[in-house]
């Protein structure tokens, strides 16, 4: 178990998270019920079921009210079906208040989920723990009797941060009267966020030994909040323990305080509330008449915007398609680089692939001429290089030639 925050983000001041799991049949009709007589009865403004995302079998359920006067809650509520369990609905609710929450708020469970006060339907158990089987949050939940049972059990509920962990100690068997829930003397808001655990007086000794592992223990007779994972910041054990709980239905001042204290640390959202907390606020459909205006301002403004800046790239645009066109058009009225050098320098220019090919069919027909001088039947057989023919050698024939370039110049 870890002992320190991780980075998921913390659990707003406004919000109220829930979770758990409704056992039995007709989960729906259950909500629709009892969301329809809270309307009828003033408590809430208004509720809704917006349609589910395709393809997915859960139902979400949002329901608005206000607290204190002015102040509006809106809570989201989704049916999962449980990925382990076939029996029940599993369900996670999120509320969020337009200011920081305040304990003595109503729950936000008692606005979707019968409570004790609604008679006929105090007996609709939606309040079992999501993941641990046999745990409940409005009831007393005795330990098991072996101890590797209790310590399995401590640490699985501990693990989940979703609801608060209390054990408590009976010092001697209670009464009637002891063995009511602890959690009713909470306040509103707090009442349904408490599992209750129970160990008989012959058990301190394995309850101890199943918590030292989370580095808490429970005294004799008394009580201890079990830290959840990760612990959060400024937690300390002994801190948040009562040492005498009397199970006689006196107050729990001192206990009552403890977890009023023990509630209020900020703690990392839950695993998986930050989705629940995303979808309550960016798909929340129940809107008021202001809010709806609110909404189709802001829509305009996001419009107009975009329109803008649609606007401001149109003239970009042109403005680059214009100059790209005066630029295309200077280029084609520019003479090539060949022809300006021929209208300057009055020589015709020649490229140096042009002159390579002229030098080369140069030497080809030089070549070509020797071919015609060296062939058979022009000179004579056995005759020497560089002999003359027909008496004549070059240097004569060079000599002739000037003589004769004499001759015509005198």
């Amino acid at each position: 178990m870890s002992n320190s925050a991780t980075d998921r983000p913390k659990t707003p001041d406004t919000v109220w998270p829930a979770r758990g799991r409704h056992i039995g049949p007709d989960t729906e009709d259950v909500l629709r019920r009892h969301l329809r007589r809270l309307k009828e009865n003033g408590v809430l403004e208004a509720f809704t079921e917006p349609p589910a995302p395709e393809g997915t079998p859960q139902r979400v359920f949002e329901a608005r009210w206000r607290v204190a006067g002015d102040v509006i809650v809106r809570a989201r509520l989704t049916l999962v079906p449980p990925q382990d369990r076939e029996d029940g609905r599993e369900w996670v609710l999120m509320a969020e208040a337009e200011r920081p929450w305040d304990e003595q708020w109503p729950s936000p469970a008692t606005m979707f989920w019968p409570d004790a006060a609604d008679g006929d339907d105090a007996d609709t158990a939606w309040d079992h723990h999501h993941s641990v089987p046999g745990l409940r949050f409005r009831a007393v939940n005795p330990l098991p009797s072996e101890d590797k049972a209790i310590r399995r059990l401590l640490r699985n509920a501990a693990r989940e941060a979703w609801c608060i962990n209390l054990v408590v100690h009976e010092a001697m068997t209670p009464d009637e009267l002891g063995r009511l829930p602890l959690a009713r003397l909470l306040p509103p808001s707090l009442r349904h966020r408490v599992v209750e655990h129970r160990a008989a007086p012959q058990q301190l000794r394995a309850v101890n030994w199943a918590i030292r592992e989370l580095g808490v223990w429970v005294p004799r007779g008394g009580a201890v909040l079990l830290p959840p994972d990760p612990a959060p910041p400024g937690y300390d054990g002994p801190e948040y323990s009562v040492r005498d709980v009397f199970l006689d239905g006196s107050e729990h001042t001192e206990l009552v305080d403890v977890v009023r204290r023990f509630a209020a640390l900020p703690k990392p959202l839950p695993q998986g509330a930050d989705e629940a907390l995303t979808d309550l606020r960016e798909n929340w459909t129940l809107l008021t008449l202001e809010e709806e205006l609110a909404r189709e301002r802001r829509l305009v403004a996001i419009y107009a915007e975009a329109l803008d800046a649609m606007t401001k790239s149109r003239d970009l645009y042109r403005d680059a398609a214009e100059q790209a066109h005066q630029a295309l058009a200077a280029y084609r009225d520019t003479p090539a680089p060949a022809e300006r050098r021929h209208e300057g320098a009055g020589v015709p220019s020649t490229s140096p692939l042009q002159q390579l090919t002229r030098t080369f069919e140069r030497l080809r027909g030089g070549a070509k001429g020797l071919r015609q001088t060296s062939a058979p039947g022009t000179a004579r057989v056995g005759a020497e290089p560089g002999t003359a023919r027909d008496g004549i050698t070059p240097d004569n024939a060079r000599d002739g030639d000037e003589t004769d370039a004499t001759e015509e110049a005198s």
